[in-house]
């Protein structure tokens, strides 16, 4: 009736609520799905991660049995003691095929340690003793091992930064393997091949105590200033759900076009041993480092030729691994 009071039902506040809490429910879902969407922050100090790499190449070629491998394993221990809640030391004796003995020690710092839940990060800390690829112009001095060896440590170093900030809430253990570029890659599957991926071999026949990790990635040659990795064979054979959660993960970051979504070749590292005993472990390696990969295993392989960008691409890829891994 026209002019007349309109009637309110004893529904109304009830209804009105009902509304009210299903926007807030309707927001609180749009903010959930577009928080999943977020890619992870960034983390790394890229320029942190080059003086890492510096520091190593100061100490000069990290060869086993050498003053600058002794002085790099002293830095190596003290610095991850610094940053992670604890450090586990494998250090063991290795009879080459020539029968010298060289010494070895691989460092594994851990992160939130009694965590059930654990990822693993590798690299390399040795050098090689002789620049004999075939691009070098001297196949008689030992390799700088700017990229090839400083650059991995380099990044986990970083990590090991930004984890200590900010603890993780899975376990993370970053392990520095030696003894990886002693030997003759050619050689790897026959007894002949004993003196390559040494500190890899020696920690899969030694795991620590506690959970196997999920899975394990390799950083090996990540420093290039012009980095791009397409997705190593063996690792797609031996970890394909792996390589396909990096390499998205990457794309969502906004570095497709260093992790590039491609195949290359099978290559002979540090995750093949571990593969061997169950660990699915992946390799993010730089098929290319300089013109025809002309400074690998030589000479020019110096802290020149690294970037303070790529660097903290790799790690902070690395990192939105572990931040956006469930428990």
């Amino acid at each position: 009736m026209a002019g007349g009071r309109r009637h309110r039902s004893p529904l109304t506040p009830y209804r009105s609520l009902l509304t009210a809490m299903r926007l807030l429910s309707l927001a609180a879902f749009l903010v959930s799905a577009c928080s999943a969407q977020q890619p992870p922050a960034a983390e790394i100090d890229g320029a942190a991660a080059l003086e890492y790499a510096r520091a190593q190449v100061g100490f000069g070629p990290r060869v086993p049995g050498t003053d600058g491998h002794a002085r790099m394993a002293a830095w190596l221990d003290s610095v991850t003691r610094a940053k992670a809640d604890t450090v586990l030391v494998q250090a063991w004796e290795h009879t080459t095929l020539t029968g010298d003995t060289i010494p070895q020690r691989n460092f594994l710092a851990r992160f939130n340690p009694t965590a059930g839940p654990r990822l693993l990060f590798l690299a390399h800390w040795d050098t090689r003793p002789k620049a004999d690829a075939a691009a070098s112009a001297d196949t008689t001095h030992p390799v700088l091992g700017a990229n090839d060896g400083a650059s991995g440590v380099a990044v986990l170093l970083a990590m090991a930064d930004a984890l200590k900030k900010m603890p993780p809430e899975i376990g993370v253990d970053l392990l520095f393997v030696d003894g990886e570029d002693y030997g003759d890659f050619a050689y790897y599957e026959s007894p002949e091949g004993s003196d390559v991926l040494i500190g890899a071999r020696y920690y899969a026949a030694n795991l620590p105590p506690g959970p196997a990790p999920r899975f394990a990635v390799l950083l090996d040659m990540v420093g290039d200033q012009n980095p791009r990795f397409p997705k190593e064979s063996y690792s797609v054979t031996g970890a394909p759900e792996v390589v396909d959660r990096v390499w998205s993960l990457a794309a969502r970051m906004g570095h497709g076009a260093v992790f590039v979504d491609e195949q290359g070749g099978p290559l002979t590292d540090d995750h093949l041993p571990l593969q061997k005993v169950g660990i699915r472990a992946i390799d993010v390696i730089d098929f290319d480092y300089g013109p025809n990969n002309s400074f690998w295993h030589t000479t020019e392989d110096t802290i020149d030729k690294l970037s303070a960008q790529s660097l903290k691409i790799v790690g902070d890829v690395m990192m939105g691994v572990i931040r956006t891994e469930r428990r």
